[in-house]
């Protein structure tokens, strides 16, 4: 019988890789139909990859750690005495070619001679092979290619740090090769420069006998960068608004009990948050964009993102698609669907990816306030802080009064290249009103 080939699978439109963090059967286990057979990792989330086939494992093709690309064959699976075929080879992405396409990346040799120069990784770099092609197609040759700054997994170029470098090569890189010239007098034979290599100094940091080392895993490294990515591309500004959530409060102290019996679900102060925000978005639709140069894409839906802290301690951000089009009882499903599967490592990469805005309630942690940073590419996020009750002026017929009121505050971080004071206080300020204005009488 022939063998099956185990296919790296596909998890999202924007993943195109992935890392293989550790196998889970050896060549020659038994493997049951939908049994795991490896774990792999993204830039978003990591996941399990079973079998859809029955028999043992004949050969894998990859070790632990190698970065591959999405329908790879990356494993063999056969009947029980079966024997490995031959693997089959993995066309890379080609980069269309037209009659104006630059010739390959070329170094001149002793003899005067132009030639083909081979980009390959290296012990320091790793470059998928979309990356290779591009570079060749584009005329970069392996050394102007080791001086790009990579975003990708431990400082890998993707695919989007080439193309963006590529328009600007000519104004901030300097030539790495020589071409030979023409001339009647002896040369001497032409040399590849390259840029230097500016390394930022670190500055020696003690470590008492007493400290412990922690390395970080891979999701918190993958946090960490895209943190001080989104600071290096943003300039952040944060507007608060205290709210007075009264009804709110009394309206969901009311109904939770009935609403959790009827729909078995639990009603959390989240979906009506959220609910809010959609709500504003609508009103100020310029919040709901993303920045690509000196271009700015307004986006057509309204996908709420909602910071969920793991057990781990990490954070991870899943994503309710076309939250406009959801009622409060589709809302509340969503948010405590994908908190629960976030919690049991569930998620798929699609899940975590197409946020438009996102919400973070710091109030969880009991904390009052928040200066949440920007996931990129989107240009605002609200942190919710704790409801508390305070004493607060009450404006009657009959005059001004003092009362215990429920409150709260509302922190809104944006981007200051794109959106202005104005619209991120009006924005923040439009959310609170709607919690506010909450109808008591409200029915589910």
């Amino acid at each position: 019988m022939a063998n099956f080939d185990l296919l790296m699978p596909k998890m999202g439109e924007s993943v195109a890789e992935a890392t293989i963090i550790k196998w889970l059967k050896n060549e020659g286990d038994k493997i049951a139909i939908d049994e795991p057979v490896l774990e792999i990792a993204t830039d978003k989330v990591d996941s399990e990859v079973p079998s859809p086939f029955e028999g043992i494992l004949i050969k894998r093709n990859f070790a632990e750690g190698e970065v591959v690309q999405v329908g790879a064959i990356i494993a063999q699976i056969g009947k029980e005495g079966a024997t490995p075929a031959a693997p089959q080879p993995v066309s890379a992405p080609t980069v269309a070619a037209n009659n104006s396409a630059p010739a390959p990346a070329t170094v001149v040799s002793a003899n005067g001679n132009s030639v083909a120069e081979k980009i390959s990784s290296n012990e320091n770099r790793f470059y998928s092979p979309l990356v290779r092609n591009i570079a060749t197609q584009e005329g970069i040759s392996q050394a102007e290619l080791d001086t790009i700054p990579g975003t990708g997994k431990e400082g890998r170029v993707t695919k989007t740090d080439i193309l963006n470098y590529i328009p600007n090569r000519n104004k901030t890189a300097a030539p790495t090769t020589v071409q030979p010239t023409i001339s009647a007098q002896p040369v001497a034979a032409p040399v590849v420069i390259s840029p230097p290599k500016t390394e930022p100094v670190k500055p020696a940091l003690p470590v008492g006998p007493n400290d412990e080392i922690i390395e970080m895993d891979r999701m918190r490294k993958i946090i960490a960068e895209n943190m001080v990515a989104s600071k290096r591309t943003s300039p952040h500004v944060t507007s608060f608004v205290e709210a007075d959530v009264t009804n709110l409060v009394m309206w969901r102290d009311k109904v939770k009990k009935e609403f959790e019996k009827r729909e078995k679900e639990k009603l959390t102060f989240t979906p009506l948050f959220i609910e809010a925000i959609v709500k504003a978005i609508k009103d100020f639709p310029m919040i709901n964009i993303s920045v690509d140069g000196t271009n700015i894409i307004k986006r057509g839906d309204i996908n709420i993102g909602m910071a969920t802290a793991l057990p781990s301690g990490n954070l991870i951000v899943p994503v309710i698609k076309k939250a406009d089009q959801l009622n409060l009882l589709g809302l509340t499903k969503s948010v405590n669907d994908l908190a629960n599967r976030a919690r049991l490592g569930k998620l798929t990469p699609d899940e975590l990816s197409g946020g438009t805005y996102t919400i973070s309630n710091v109030g969880s942690f009991g904390n009052v306030m928040g200066t949440p940073i920007i996931p990129q590419p989107q240009v605002a996020i609200m942190a919710v802080g704790a409801v508390r009750k305070k004493p607060a002026v009450i404006e009657t017929p009959f005059g001004d009064t003092i009362g215990i009121r429920h409150m709260m505050f509302l922190s809104h971080s944006y981007d200051h290249r794109v959106v202005d004071g104005s619209l991120g206080g009006q924005f923040v300020r439009r959310v609170a009103d709607y919690l506010e204005q909450f109808d008591v009488n409200r029915e589910i």
